[in-house]
């Protein structure tokens, strides 16, 4: 039975956010008897009532409020108010994303040391290693099903996978399959096998791909020492004049604002929205926002190298049948800088619908090339491309100075520019893309450019040193001791791999210190 928690009890661990980092961390404490409130901004929609139509269920799902953007990438001109596609809804992006699990790479947590300075990239080698966090990828791996782990086969592979294993063979590589997915592909935890619809980016249907919706969550409420509330945003942490943190100021869907008491505030509300939120969390005491005395909060936004490949062939493909992402290529995600860029990048087979593709495929705008390009769907393959992007301090999330949400509170302003060393990563990753698809008798391949991104990492970075982040390698924010960061905002560096795996690692990790820290009486 859900527990249900009074405003007042200042003994519960509060956690913005129920997606990878918050759903996760608040089963975790839950299952070590500690009492738990996860306030979630968004709804709660459970899976049988997800829609296999594209635009009602970003309607349905994703998150609408403004919030505005500047910088050079092409999102801040053609995607102004969505420089993120992430959900508000309970379950946050663990219900729209594709399922694939990568484990970072080990010289990924240290690029400081292995690619050096690099002229305006902000590197800085995370404080913990892939030793230190192997146990916890193991943990989650078996949490999560994740497909090649644990004994669980890959899943069957679709035609657009098969173009992608035959490409991928004509030039030579070698690290090609169906992915390491959270995506059951026999029954497993209780939920069914993947029915193959297609539909992963609107929700699965089935509750065959792991989401904390329908997995973590339900998990947590059963043990009793678990409560989410819906459509309970936070607006501002509260702290008491010793600047320890005291609770969370949250409105609910009529703007009706309470605050409920904590004696733990984890915020885990995406790389967007937790800046955000310690930055509007300013007082006397803290002018420039929450653990912010490096002034690095918001600072060092990451969104991936991305970018897609498209193909069209003589014969049909219906690539939009089957898993959207079960089809990996990993051999370039290496660091060799003799390609002309530090860092790596997959390529991860990719279909959208009619109603995306239209809007993110955009070959030079709409014309002949275009409409070809969409008569052609049924005959169409597609990989996206996901590569290491360098931290730049410039590329950062900030309070925009007019634009307030309905709450009264400024939203979050996005700057983003690409880096040289994202930029040649690209071009290469796009030369690959096309190369491989040529190579089985495309009749046409076109890259297409990056649209609003769903990797959103950095802007509340681990740091060995107070002065370089805003929290250490426990997530524990160095200025405020019972103040942690539990998303993806807390990655120092963003790899070459789709980040929900390492995030879910880190919430297991942060759950065992944190369960730990209140045993010792230290927080």
């Amino acid at each position: 039975m859900a527990a249900s928690y009074d405003l007042n009890d200042d003994s519960v661990v509060v956690i913005v956010g129920s997606g990878a980092g918050g759903g996760t961390l608040g089963n975790e404490l839950a299952q070590k008897g500690i009492d738990v409130v996860i306030l979630e901004a968004g709804p709660r929609v459970e899976y049988d009532a997800f829609v296999n139509d594209e635009w009602e269920s970003f309607a349905q799902l994703a998150w609408g409020d403004p919030r505005t953007t500047a910088g050079s990438w092409r999102v801040a001109k053609d995607f102004p108010g969505l420089p993120a596609w992430i959900v508000k809804a309970v379950g946050g992006s663990t219900t729209h994303w594709a399922g694939a699990s990568l484990r970072f790479q080990e010289h990924e947590f240290k690029t400081l040391t292995h690619y050096g300075k690099i002229d305006g990239a902000n590197l800085l080698d995370w404080p913990i290693s892939l030793a230190e966090l192997e146990p916890y990828y193991a943990r989650a791996e078996d949490k999560m099903g994740v497909t090649r782990t644990n004994g669980i086969e890959g899943l069957p592979g679709n035609n657009n996978f098969k173009i992608l294993k035959a490409g991928a063979d004509k030039l030579g590589y070698k690290e090609c399959h169906t992915g390491r997915m959270a995506i059951n592909s026999v029954d497993r935890d209780d939920r069914m096998a993947c029915q193959q619809t297609g539909f992963c980016f609107q929700g699965c249907k089935w509750g065959a791909k792991w989401s904390t919706l329908y997995t973590e969550i339900p998990k947590g409420e059963a043990t009793g020492k678990l409560e989410v509330r819906p459509n309970a945003q936070a607006v501002k942490i509260e702290h008491d004049a010793s600047g320890k943190v005291t609770g969370v100021t949250y409105a609910d869907k009529d703007g009706k604002l309470s605050t409920q008491k904590a004696r733990i505030v984890a915020v885990a509300g995406n790389s967007i929205e937790s800046p955000r939120l310690l930055l509007n969390s300013a007082s006397s005491l803290f002018p420039d926002g929450l653990a912010n005395s490096s002034g690095q909060v918001g600072k060092n936004y990451m969104r991936h190298t991305t970018g897609s490949v498209y193909a069209i062939f003589d014969k049909p493909v219906h690539f939009y049948r089957g898993t959207t992402m079960a089809g990996i290529v990993q051999d370039e995600a290496r660091h060799d800088t003799s390609r002309g860029f530090a860092g790596g990048y997959e390529m991860e087979t990719l279909a959208l619908g009619v109603p995306f593709m239209a809007a993110f495929l955009n070959p030079g705008g709409w014309g002949r090339s275009f409409t070809t390009a969409l008569d052609h769907y049924d005959h169409m393959a597609g990989m996206w491309i996901v590569g290491e992007d360098m931290p730049q301090e410039g590329n950062a999330v900030t309070l925009d100075p007019e634009v307030k949400d309905k709450f009264g509170m400024p939203v979050a302003r996005v700057s983003f520019s690409d880096h040289p060393n994202d930029v040649a990563m690209r071009e290469h990753a796009y030369r690959q893309g096309t190369a491989l698809y040529e190579a089985v008798g495309a009749t046409r391949a076109f890259p297409t450019p990056p649209y609003p991104s769903t990797h959103n990492l950095g802007t509340n970075r681990m740091s060995e040193k107070p002065g370089d982040g805003v929290v250490d390698k426990n997530g524990q924010t160095h200025d405020i001791k019972n103040l942690f960061i539990s998303d993806g905002s807390q990655f120092t560096t963003g790899g070459a791999e789709n980040p929900t795996l390492t995030i879910v690692s880190l919430a297991i990790r942060q759950a065992d210190h944190i369960a730990n820290e209140m045993t010792a009486r230290n927080i």
